[in-house]
This record gives C-alpha cells, sequence and structure tokens, in this order.
C-alpha cells in the first residue's frame, strides 16, 4: 500500500453526511451511495390490526427493533386509535427492545422496558437475554416491530420454540428513485475504484446486487468487491454478505458507525497488502 488516501466506498443513505466527514477525519477518500430511501407505509391495515388485537389483550409480548420503527408506528397508529389508549395497553405487556436506539424512544413514553438484548443487539441477543431470564415464549402471542424488511431467522426461532408471531411492518426499504450512483459503484467497484466497501445495513447488499444484475455484472461485481476490503457495521450486515458469498474482513465492535470508520481505516492496510 502506499501513503494516498484510502478510497472508500459507503452505502450509507440516511447519515450520509456524517460517514462522509468520518472518512475524511480519518484520512480516507470518500464516495458516498445513495442505495435506498425508507418509505412509510400509509394506511397500514397491518398496524389497525395488530392495535386491535393488543386492545383485546391478545399480544403478549411487543418487541420494538429500531428507534425509528417504534416512532413510525406510534405514528401510524395515531392515524386510527388515541396515542394514551395505545402507550396504556403496551404498559399492560412484556415489552421487549433490539438496542439502545428504542430504549430511548420507550423512556421517552414512559413505557416500561422489560427485558433489553445487548450489543450487538441482534436477534440472537434477544433470544439470549430470555433464556438469561428463564422467560420461555411458549404459547405467547409475539408482535414484532420489523425495520425494513422481515427477519424470517427471528420468526422461524421463535415459533420453534411455540410462540406465535405478528410482524408488524410499519416502514420499508426501497431503491431510491434515482438508482444511478448505484450503477456507478457497481461500475466502479468492477473498474478497481475503491480499496473499501463499507455497509451499515443488510438491505444495502440487496440493493447493490439488484442493480449489479440489472447491469448484467452481479457475478462480476462480487469477484471485484472480494478484492476490496469489505467493512461491515455489525453482525447482522455481516451475515447478509457472507450469505452472497462476500468475505467479511472487518465487523465494527460496538457497531456502530463511529468505531467502523475509525478501525476499519486503521485495519485497512493490512488486510488489503494480505488481499493484493
Amino acid at each position: 500500500m502506499t501513503d494516498t488516501l484510502l478510497r472508500v466506498c459507503s452505502f450509507e443513505s440516511r447519515k450520509s453526511d456524517a460517514m462522509r466527514a468520518l472518512i475524511e477525519r480519518n484520512q480516507g477518500q470518500p464516495t458516498l451511495v445513495h442505495s435506498m430511501d425508507e418509505i412509510p407505509l400509509e394506511d397500514n391495515e397491518q398496524v389497525k390490526a395488530f392495535c386491535e388485537k393488543l386492545f383485546q389483550n391478545e399480544i403478549d409480548v411487543m418487541v420494538f427493533m429500531t428507534g425509528v420503527g417504534a416512532t413510525a408506528l406510534l405514528d401510524a397508529v395515531e392515524l386510527y386509535f388515541p396515542r394514551e389508549q395505545f402507550l396504556a395497553a403496551l404498559k399492560k405487556i412484556i415489552v421487549t427492545v433490539r438496542g439502545p436506539k428504542p430504549t430511548v424512544v420507550l423512556r421517552n413514553w414512559e413505557v416500561p422496558i422489560h427485558y433489553t438484548a445487548p450489543e450487538p443487539n441482534t436477534w440472537h441477543e434477544l433470544i439470549s437475554v430470555w433464556d438469561d431470564e428463564n422467560f420461555s415464549v411458549t404459547g405467547k402471542h409475539i408482535a414484532v416491530q420489523e425495520y425494513g424488511k422481515p427477519v424470517q431467522e427471528f420468526y422461524d426461532e421463535l415459533r420453534k420454540r411455540g410462540a406465535q408471531v405478528l410482524p408488524v411492518t410499519v416502514y420499508r426499504w426501497a431503491l431510491p428513485a434515482d438508482t444511478s450512483g448505484l450503477r456507478d459503484a457497481v461500475h466502479a467497484t468492477i473498474q478497481n475504484e475503491f480499496d473499501v466497501l463499507m455497509f451499515t445495513s443488510a438491505q444495502q447488499i440487496t440493493h447493490v446486487l439488484q442493480i449489479a444484475d440489472e447491469e448484467n455484472a452481479k457475478d462480476e461485481w462480487l469477484q471485484a468487491a472480494a478484492k476490496t476490503m469489505i467493512a461491515s457495521v455489525g453482525p447482522a450486515c455481516s451475515e447478509a454478505l457472507q450469505q452472497v458469498g462476500l468475505p467479511v474482513d472487518f465487523e465494527s465492535s460496538p457497531p456502530k458507525m463511529g468505531p467502523l470508520v475509525k478501525d476499519a481505516l486503521a485495519a485497512a492496510p493490512e488486510i488489503l497488502a494480505k488481499k493484493r
């Protein structure tokens, strides 16, 4: 490796300005690619059905996966029911949160939290914290606030343990209306224009591969991407990368943007020297 700046491609969309600043601060040359849009689901019949079950005492456990999703859920609920009715019903059931961001939201709502998943805040830790506290989900009706796409492995595990699962979809991730940035990034990767590919969510990987496939370059992109340093924000993201056959060269711990950028770029010269 030379002393030139590391060429870093990040697919972070929601916090792209902060990501750009982090990469520059850590001696990287950033390329920020808008990879997905967050789309609220209007006229959400699923939310109405969930609330009706909640108000009829047919939900035993509520799992909040993200802070953004929890806030969006309350916004959706308030289209149909009084806020106070929803929060009062939550206070009567077992509430579990996946990490610090939904914790903040629930505390603002003054809704008690019974279980909190520790880092790295995946569904595996949700299961573990229940097991550690000898909380059985057998026979329980569990509602799960989704965060962009279904967590099918989590649902399968809950059902295997005898629970009934009600996913509550509040928003989803869509390809951006303008996919030119993604298309450019696919071809730039193939042309060896990046040293580091940095992923901060599993859905980013899905969208990159979708565009690569549309460009008839999926296999070529995968081969080229494998020659770069692949940096992942955490276990869920790493799992998605590995499922498509990409090596995870660096996984952030804790799973946050700051440590991801700082530690990945510090490790990059040694990792890239081995790969190239």
